[in-house]
C-alpha cells in the first residue's frame, strides 16, 4: 500500500491538476476570512469550504490514469487496493491542505467570541477547528468516492452528483460536517469552544463505508 500511495501522490503532484481546487480554496478563504475576525467563525468557514475541495481531489485522483495504466497498476495489487490508494491520496491531500489553512486562520484571527464579549483560547479553538476540518475532509472524500468511477463513469453524471452531494453534506441537518461547522459558529456566540469529536467519528465511519463500497465495486468492474 505504501508504494501505491507514493505512486498516486506523485501522479497527483506531477499532473498539476490539484492547482485548480487549491487556488479556488485559497480564494474562498481570502474572500471570507479576514485578519481580526472571531476565530471560531473563521474556522467554521475554513472547514465548510474544504468539503467540496476534498470531493474534487477524489475526482482528480480516480481519473488521473488512463484505463490501460489503471489495469497495469491493479494487476499485482488488486483493483480494490489500487482504488483505495487513490481515495486515501485524496484524503491525505485534503487533510494536509485543511491543516495548513487551520493553522494560518487560527494565527490571524482574533481570540474572541462574536462581538468580542468573551475571550476564546487560541489553542483550544485551533484544535476544535482542526477536528472540524478533518470531519469535512473525510465527508468530502466520501462524497467523491460515491459520485465518481466506478459508481458513476461519465462526467455529465459524476460532476453534478458530486456538487449536489457536497452541498447536501454541508447544509443537511444531521450531517457530521454541518454539526461540526455549526458547533463552531454556535461556540463563537457563547465563547465556549466545542469539542466536535462525535461529528469526526461519524464522518470517519461514513468515509470508511463509502471507501469500502467503492473499492468492492471496483473489483467487479473493468475500466
Amino acid at each position: 500500500m505504501t508504494a501505491l500511495l507514493r505512486y498516486h501522490a506523485e501522479l497527483l503532484l506531477r499532473s498539476q491538476r490539484w492547482l485548480a481546487p487549491v487556488i479556488l480554496y485559497a480564494a474562498f478563504l481570502g474572500v471570507g476570512v479576514q485578519s481580526g475576525q472571531p476565530v471560531l467563525d473563521s474556522l467554521g468557514y475554513t472547514a465548510a469550504g474544504l468539503l467540496p475541495v476534498a470531493a474534487w481531489l477524489v475526482r482528480i485522483c480516480v481519473t488521473g490514469e488512463p484505463p490501460a495504466a489503471r489495469a497495469v497498476v491493479a494487476a499485482p495489487h488488486g483493483p480494490g487496493r489500487a482504488h483505495l490508494a487513490c481515495l486515501l491520496t485524496a484524503l491525505v491531500t485534503a487533510a494536509v491542505l485543511g491543516t495548513a489553512a487551520t493553522l494560518v486562520v487560527t494565527l490571524i484571527s482574533a481570540p474572541a467570541s462574536n462581538g468580542a464579549r468573551f475571550r476564546v483560547p487560541r489553542l483550544d479553538a485551533g484544535a476544535a477547528g482542526l477536528s472540524a476540518v478533518l470531519t469535512c475532509a473525510l465527508l468530502g472524500t466520501a462524497v467523491g468516492a460515491l459520485t465518481h468511477w466506478p459508481l458513476l463513469r461519465t462526467p455529465g453524471r459524476a460532476v453534478p452528483a458530486m456538487l449536489l452531494g457536497a452541498l447536501l453534506a454541508t447544509v443537511l441537518t444531521g450531517s457530521p460536517a454541518q454539526a461540526a461547522v455549526s458547533g463552531l459558529v454556535t461556540g463563537s456566540q457563547s465563547g465556549r469552544v466545542p469539542v466536535p469529536l462525535l461529528p469526526l467519528g461519524g464522518a470517519a465511519l461514513l468515509a470508511a463505508a463509502a471507501f469500502a463500497a467503492a473499492c468492492a465495486l471496483t473489483a467487479r468492474r473493468t475500466p
